[in-house]
This record gives structure tokens, C-alpha cells and sequence, in this order.
């Protein structure tokens, strides 16, 4: 792969020090088990703790993206492993629920600021799902825990980018701008700001 002309911030597969939480519909158990265990394999492999690793579990994918939520706003998680399987059926039930997980566990990432890793499995059949559960197709619980690896250290190396330029610049007026320097008042603007004292002190003589 040929290195970018600029240097970029990017994230490590290093949990280290860091907390997650994998929300799990039972759902479809059969599938999302197997999706579970590697996640949890991926997050240990990059080297987080067992006892920094929560699980919840909730009754279906339609209810992963609020469990999700609940746990990013307690601020303890450095990333959410969403873990769900949705199976096509005869009506549009699949669609609708396909869309409201997705567009669930994308507005809570943004909303709480936390990453949310996407390892929901929306496929036509059960063979689809199991191929993508340990067979065939790899495993998308795994893959959905180094995304959240890395995630959460891409956001860790941002905060500290951020923290690195206030400190260079010092905490002054918000709307003066970062390093921007302040413009000392013109004469004429020092004269019109003076006259009105000079009238005020000059009635209180009188």
C-alpha cells in the first residue's frame, strides 16, 4: 500500500487499558453465539482484560441499538460491540427492522460520541449466516471487535491531538479563535470610548 504525501491519525489494535461493552440479541442464538465468542476472542487477543469486557444481552436486534445507548451514556466504555442476526423472511418485516438496527446503532455512536462496531448479520438465508459466523466468509463478530479496538484508539489519539493544541495555544476568548492575536484598539476607538467618561466625570464636578 503506498504511504499517504501527509501523515494521518490512525488507530492501533491495542485494548490495552481499555473498556467495551458487547450488547447481544439472543435472537437467533444459534448465530449470535458464535459471533460472541470471537468477538470477545478479538478483544482479547488485542489485549484487553476479561473483567473490562461486559455483556448484555437483549431479546432481539431491534432492541440492540437502545441497550447500546444505555451503556455508552455511562461514559465507562471506550467502545459498544453492537452482535445481532436478521434473517429474510416472507414479508417486509426484514426491512423494517434492517433499517431502524442500523439507523439505531449509527445515531447513538454519533449522539454519545462513543464508537459503536456494526456486527449485526442482515443476510437471505441461514447458510449466508453461518458462513459469515465461522465458516466461509470469516467471522463478523471478530472483525466487529477490532473495528472497536480500533476505533476507540483512533478517538483516544484525537482527544490527545486536541488536548496537545489547546495546551499550545492556552484557554483565551472562545470567539477570538485558537492562536489568533488580539488586535489592540485603534486611537479613534480609544477617543470615542474616552468621551463619554469625560462628559460623565465633567457633570459630576458640576
Amino acid at each position: 500500500m503506498p504511504e499517504a504525501a501527509l501523515p494521518a491519525l490512525e488507530g492501533t489494535l491495542d485494548a490495552s487499558g481499555k473498556t467495551f461493552a458487547v450488547v447481544v440479541a439472543r435472537f437467533n442464538a444459534f448465530i449470535t453465539e458464535r459471533l460472541l465468542l470471537s468477538a470477545c476472542d478479538g478483544l482479547l487477543r488485542c489485549g484487553a482484560r476479561r473483567e473490562d469486557i461486559d455483556i448484555a444481552r437483549v431479546p432481539g436486534a431491534f432492541e440492540v441499538p437502545s441497550a447500546g445507548r444505555a451503556l455508552a451514556l455511562t461514559g465507562k466504555y471506550d467502545a459498544i460491540i453492537c452482535i445481532g442476526c436478521l434473517l429474510r423472511g416472507d414479508t417486509a418485516h426484514y426491512d423494517v427492522i434492517v433499517n431502524e438496527v442500523t439507523r439505531g446503532i449509527g445515531q447513538s455512536a454519533q449522539e454519545t460520541g462513543v464508537p459503536h462496531a456494526f456486527g449485526v448479520l442482515t443476510c437471505e438465508n441461514l447458510e449466508q449466516a453461518i458462513d459469515r459466523a465461522g465458516l466461509k466468509m470469516g467471522n463478523k463478530g471478530f472483525e466487529a471487535a477490532l473495528a472497536a479496538v480500533e476505533m476507540a484508539s483512533l478517538k483516544a489519539a484525537i482527544s490527545a491531538k486536541l488536548s496537545a493544541v489547546s495546551k499550545k495555544y492556552g484557554v483565551g476568548d472562545r470567539t477570538s479563535g485558537v492562536g489568533q492575536e488580539q488586535i489592540p484598539p485603534s486611537r479613534s476607538a480609544r477617543r470615542r470610548n474616552e468621551t463619554p467618561r469625560r462628559k460623565a466625570s465633567k457633570r459630576r464636578r458640576k
